[in-house]
């Protein structure tokens, strides 16, 4: 069973809008979490914009920061607020800090649900190479012996080839293989098409049209999997 990280196992603390909010206003500028919540709206156009225009984005730091700190220019400009006085660059520095991010509270129980089920784990992640520390630092890492992390491989969802490189290390094939993410463009629609389970989470309510398997827990997975 494979996992993405972002928003499915591991979130900006409190939330990505509290933290985001937080930032703003501490640098002296009025801003609700709510703003925050229609502004990255951007974020989800950038990311398929991205996939559309093969273009990678998690490969290198320097790849990663361009990346980031045009999404941020996006959502200051949506939001009415200046970025000329280094205001993009401090929330890059905030957001890659490992201390501003959490599991979410469900993700410890269905792990050892999942693992005590004899059910073998993997990450597959469009995320910088320091996925692998803020797992650890998490203390989820040595859960996931198979962890495929784009900023490590060079390659991105929604490539097939990322897919099949995990499967390839866990030793399973398609028809033996879950796959568990938050995006129905780079989680779902990808790995169904190789043939693998796929399961939506869908913490926020965003996804209630998803005609396929849709979760809004992870302590759901075990009645969708039939342990």
């Amino acid at each position: 069973m494979f996992f993405d990280a972002g928003e499915t196992l591991v979130h900006p603390a409190p939330t990505f809008p509290d933290l985001f909010a937080s930032i703003v206003a501490r640098e002296g500028h009025v801003c609700t979490p709510d703003d925050v919540i229609v502004a990255s709206a951007v974020v989800m156009d950038r990311f398929s914009e991205a996939a559309r225009n093969e273009e990678l984005w998690t490969t290198s730091p320097e790849r990663s920061r361009t990346f980031w700190l045009e999404v941020y220019e996006r959502m200051l400009a949506a939001l009415g607020l200046p970025d000329g006085d280094g205001l993009r660059d401090i929330l890059y520095g905030e957001f890659t800090d490992l201390r501003n991010y959490a599991l979410f509270d469900d993700v410890p129980r269905a792990l050892g649900d999942l693992s005590a089920a004899g059910l073998g784990l993997g990450i597959v992640s469009n995320f910088e190479a320091w996925l692998d520390d803020l797992l650890l630092a998490l203390g989820v890492r040595d859960s996931f012996p198979v962890r495929v992390i784009s900023g490590v491989e060079g390659i991105e969802k929604p490539d097939p080839r990322i897919y099949e490189l995990a499967m390839a290390r866990a030793g399973v094939g398609p028809e033996e293989s879950v796959y568990v993410g938050d995006n129905p463009e780079f989680d779902v629609d990808p790995p169904a098409a190789l043939g693998m389970f796929t399961v939506l989470i869908d913490r926020r309510s965003r996804h209630e049209e998803h005609g396929g398997v849709r979760i809004t827990d992870l302590a759901d997975l075990a009645e969708v999997l039939g342990l």
